[in-house]
């Protein structure tokens, strides 16, 4: 028997990679006890896809366990030893917002309880394939200092830079300031990776941009494209947070990065490092983004705009995918930014207006 276990497994990456491993034959453990609603409020509740779940899946088997359960998470894998071959680590806490708020738990979820996840990997099934969704704030704040020019609609870096390509993985993370959620995934991101070479372990950290796709719950707090769309939907207003709304993000389907764990996966490696993302192929800003949507829907958004930006937040972030390219050379990104829109469009509409409709009758 071949098990995979996924942790968040009813978030948006996880519940992808559920989903692909499964239909690959593998039996999957997926854990998440819904902290998402703990962290964001009920309309960012995961319940919906852990029922889906378990109800399409047959050899998916769900336990609603927190990854900070060091018991817990150690009977998982006592019980299953040798048979796990893979383990995907998506449950964190993701918003710096939030962060700031309750550093404790922030820095539970997201560093201690990785340590959870790679200590029990190392001592029932030390060669599994182990694959963190660590992040690009592990860099900090660092993009801003890129030297930077204003156009009409986004900032981009000076075209004679050799990041105008994108950010690669040489990029220093000290010196910085984080944001108490991004100093929190650098400790996990490091010790994912020191699992890697101190003990040899298969160990890889695929430092994303913004993950986005269909099944994204996305809130004011977490979740830029997913949730850009539902306010455009809806008529929500939407807050655009400094930088004239000219920030810059790569975005990354969350089919194309479930490709990026399965070729790591059949041929892995220890200790390394990824910056994923959409790269030069899938980039927006704030503005371009609000304008896409609005071309798919039909309507014009309703926004807001407050000046002082968040602490520590990128101006401008694209992702040098090659080093990742190099070693994977058949991978290739095959969503782009209005790929991305159209399908959260179409896929939740429908349900973002009926739950409007609902909660008006309630």
């Amino acid at each position: 028997m071949s098990i995979g276990i996924v942790t968040g497994s009813a978030g948006l990456i996880g519940s992808e990679a559920c989903k692909h491993f499964a239909a690959k034959g593998m039996d999957i453990i997926g854990i998440d006890n819904d902290m998402r609603s703990v962290f964001f409020g009920e309309e960012a509740s995961t319940s919906r896809m852990s029922d889906a779940l378990k109800a399409t899946l047959q050899n998916y088997r769900h336990c609603p366990t927190d990854i900070r359960d060091r018991e817990s998470i150690f009977r998982i894998f006592r019980e299953h030893g040798e048979e796990i071959k893979l383990v995907i680590h998506t449950a964190a806490q993701p918003s710096h917002d939030w962060a700031a708020r309750d550093p404790f738990t922030d820095f539970g979820v997201n560093a201690l309880g990785t340590l959870t996840m790679l200590e029990a990997t190392r001592q029932y099934c030390p060669n599994a394939v182990f694959i963190f969704t660590s992040t690009n704030k592990v860099y900090g704040d660092s993009p801003n200092r890129l030297p930077l020019v204003e156009h009409e609609t986004r900032w981009e870096i000076d075209p004679k830079h050799p990041y105008a390509i994108g950010i690669d993985e040489q990029m220093s993370i000290d010196n910085t300031m984080h944001s108490v959620f991004g100093a929190s995934k650098v400790a996990a991101d490091i010790m994912v990776q020191e699992y890697g070479r101190y003990f040899d372990m298969k160990t890889a950290c695929f430092r994303g941009g913004c993950l986005t796709g269909p099944a994204h719950s996305g809130t004011q707090l977490h979740g830029f494209l997913a949730y850009l769309m539902k306010c455009c939907v809806t008529r929500t207003s939407y807050n655009i947070f400094g930088y004239k709304g000219k920030q810059v993000r790569d975005n990354i389907h969350s089919y194309d990065l479930i490709q990026a764990f399965d070729a790591f996966f059949s041929a892995p490696r220890s200790g390394e490092i990824y910056n994923i993302g959409g790269g030069r192929f899938s980039n927006c800003s704030m503005l371009e983004a609000i304008e896409i949507c609005e071309q798919i829907s039909g309507t014009t958004m309703s926004t807001s705009y407050k000046e002082g930006n968040r602490m520590g937040d990128h101006m401008w972030w694209v992702g040098d995918l090659s080093k990742f390219q190099s070693h994977y050379p058949n991978w290739r990104l095959t969503y782009n930014i209005a790929d991305i829109l159209r399908e959260s469009y179409e896929y939740n509409s429908a349900r973002w207006l009926q739950e409007i409709r609902e909660g008006v009758a309630a």
